[in-house]
């Protein structure tokens, strides 16, 4: 029976031969993650389960990055229960700060995602993983309790949609433009519980830190999984980290709800309007949006790729004097690769700021929170209401290269304006 490279990473983990949509599973995973946000409900809801330990000490990733370096007392409160969950049942894998990073950002570069795997995070964008060949989804902190306890998860096997992205990617149009079109396109739950799968000759062209980008925010237009078949680019990212990973794809005949599929020769670089994420316009279709901040970094676009494109817009220029810029790198090793090529000098000449890495103001959780009527342009994933701060603020959704001409220009622009 002809199955999708999702439908076999779930049958294989369910024990079946096959399965198909509707179908409710119960499956083993591979990795279960939890954030300075989701995972101290989940550790209340493990202490009631009573069970005496945690089902595998190494396949548990404990990672605060929400409000990390600790913005306030609570915040510290979350950490220190995280911590001290993870001494009690001798968790290995437990990231502090100065060797922590944005979880979905961290993850990959240290080789803990293997192509083929299942993989559950208490957090939305887990589903960025899916850009190695793994099924990757985000769950509940109650899900996230029981599956530290057991090692299982029970899922209703999704539908399949297929995105498949033809021509050649003009300049200054990244892989966040591609999503962003695609959100833009079907709306925000036009794949709701569904399995997004990426194809064509664009994607097999790019980086995988663009893929990256294109699956952490599958979940934007509902779906339960964003997925790219494992390919020589895939080995090659991960010939300094693991090996004897199982190269799983799509078979041929395989059944999909919807096809889709995008001659993107043409398009611009795309910005998302508040306050949803398919609120998408081409950047020339913008008029004059004056903006008080730009943010670039997040689990998004947070990877040295990002940051080479950030530094090439911004290199020999000035931040606009009415304006903030924060650089944020998703891991301290990226951090230390900025300054080995001069990135970071090049951004602090310019005038913006360089964090250690955090979500901070993704969530409107710190290092960039907006006062009201203020407006952010932001290499981010959501632009909800109140999503920076007050709720009387906005925020503008784009590729890093526009967040930083705009940084500069102090209003949306392209960078072939400067």
């Amino acid at each position: 029976m002809s199955q999708t490279i999702t439908q076999k990473i779930l049958a294989k983990h369910a024990g079946k031969k096959s399965v198909e949509p509707g179908e409710l599973i119960e499956c083993k995973v591979d990795l279960v993650l939890g954030n300075d946000i989701t995972t101290p409900p989940a550790i209340k809801q493990f202490e009631k389960i009573g069970v005496a330990k945690v089902f595998d000490k190494k396949k548990i990733y404990l990672v605060p990055d929400h409000f990390t370096p600790a913005k306030d007392i609570k915040s510290a409160e979350q950490v220190k229960m995280m911590r001290e969950f993870a001494k009690k049942y001798g968790i290995v894998n437990f990231f502090e700060i100065g060797c922590m990073g944005i979880e979905h950002v961290l993850l990959p570069e240290m080789g803990a995602i293997k192509p083929g795997e299942l993989i559950i995070g208490a957090d939305s964008h887990t589903c960025t993983y899916g850009a190695l060949g793994a099924f990757s989804t985000g769950v509940g902190s109650t899900d996230m309790a029981a599956a530290m306890a057991t090692g299982r998860v029970w899922f209703k096997v999704p539908e399949q949609l297929k995105f498949n992205f033809r021509g050649k990617l003009p300049k200054w149009v990244e892989a966040k433009d591609l999503i962003l079109y695609t959100i833009g396109q079907i709306g925000v739950d036009g794949a709701r519980y569904m399995s997004m799968e990426f194809t064509g000759p664009v994607i097999n062209k790019l980086s995988i830190e663009g893929r990256l980008t294109m699956a952490n925010m599958a979940i934007e237009a509902g779906g339960k999984n964003g997925i790219f078949a494992p390919d020589e680019k895939t080995a090659k990212y991960f010939k300094s980290r693991i090996s004897n990973f199982e190269y799983l794809i799509s078979s041929p005949n395989s059944q999909y709800k919807a096809t889709y599929d995008w001659d993107i020769s043409k398009i611009e670089p795309q910005v998302a309007f508040p306050h949803l994420p398919s609120n998408t316009k081409p950047v020339s279709k913008c008029g004059s949006v004056k903006i008080n901040q730009s943010v670039i970094g997040s689990c998004t676009n947070g990877r040295i790729e990002d940051m080479r494109i950030a530094a090439k817009v911004l290199k020999g220029k000035k931040v606009h004097k009415d304006l903030r810029c924060i650089i944020l790198p998703g891991t301290q090793a990226i951090s230390i690769q900025m300054i080995k090529e001069g990135l970071t000098e090049t951004f602090i000449k310019a005038g913006a700021v360089v964090s250690t890495p955090t979500c901070g103001p993704c969530l409107g959780g710190h290092m960039g929170i907006l006062a009201e009527g203020e407006r952010s342009i932001a290499t981010t994933n959501r632009n909800f209401v109140g999503r920076m701060g007050h709720p009387k603020s906005e925020v503008y959704l784009s590729n890093v290269a526009v967040a930083a001409a705009s940084a500069i220009a102090g209003r949306i622009v392209s960078p072939k304006a400067l």
